[in-house]
């Protein structure tokens, strides 16, 4: 069984990614524990990828049992779906056995965002002086502008930005391509980059097409945008909880007040 690997690379995935707080980590990796647990008492253990729908049920039907509260059952619901969507994110699963479990109806807490002068403030938090600061103020208007997801944003190849028309072609979730509007600004700052930055690094083969390399010349990692984050908010004295994430939540809310669909 694999229980304690999966449930580390979660851990690491709540903490780097997520960037949520040490107490948040542990109540999220304490649900799948729970999880654990039960299926090690069983008559037949399983792996977490070999879960499915009833054995997930018959769960909560234990826990219950166990005298928690709906505000726990709950709550333990919601982090074991947050497990299986990392597992079905990281290509370990097809289907997430998760869909059709039901939990009390609470409400829930709607993610973070940033105004428009915090966004302001993150990018005014750049040096733009250094080879590094110039390529983050690139990415982070190519964020915000376009929306994208940070796996989207590292995999961003050069051929794939169309000035032109200012439009990206994305290749997203399951394979599937879609044409993204870009703003002005934000190819304004990647052609900066790419002329006066780009341009001088040594390139290692296979990564011509990247867009954004790190100063190896190789693609960035999705770690390393989670960093340059948290080191912008901290100097532009934010005191939200931001990750990548943040800015297509933001992205989206400024649409919708903007008057769009």
């Amino acid at each position: 069984m694999a229980w304690d690997i999966y449930i580390q690379e979660y851990e690491n995935y709540l903490r780097l990614e997520r960037s949520l707080s040490v107490n948040s980590v542990e109540a999220y990796v304490s649900d799948v524990v729970k999880l654990k647990q039960f299926v090690e008492l069983s008559n037949k253990p399983l792996s977490p990828l070999k879960i499915s729908i009833v054995e997930l049920q018959n769960f909560i039907e234990w826990i219950n049992e166990l005298g928690m509260s709906a505000f726990s059952q709950a709550r333990i619901i919601s982090g074991l779906k947050s497990f299986y969507k990392f597992l079905v994110y990281e290509g370990e699963l097809d289907d997430d056995p998760t869909i059709l479990l039901e939990a009390p109806k609470l409400g829930r807490k709607l993610p973070d965002t940033l105004s428009i002068v915090e966004i302001d403030k993150i990018l005014e938090a750049i040096d733009h002086s250094k080879p590094e600061g110039m390529r983050n103020r690139a990415m982070l208007e190519t964020l915000y502008s376009s929306g994208l997801r940070v796996s989207e944003l590292v995999g961003l190849k050069l051929s794939n930005v169309h000035f032109d028309v200012g439009f990206l072609r994305i290749l997203g979730k399951g394979s599937k391509e879609r044409l993204v509007p870009i703003g002005k600004e934000a190819l304004k700052y990647i052609n900066i980059y790419r002329e006066e930055v780009r341009v001088h690094l040594d390139v290692k083969p296979g990564f011509e097409n990247i867009l954004f390399l790190n100063r190896n010349g190789r693609q960035l990692s999705r770690q390393m945008i989670f960093m340059v984050i948290k080191d912008l908010v901290g100097k532009a004295g934010i005191q939200k909880t931001i990750s990548p994430h943040t800015f297509r939540h933001s992205f989206a809310t400024h649409l919708i007040e903007g008057g769009a669909d």
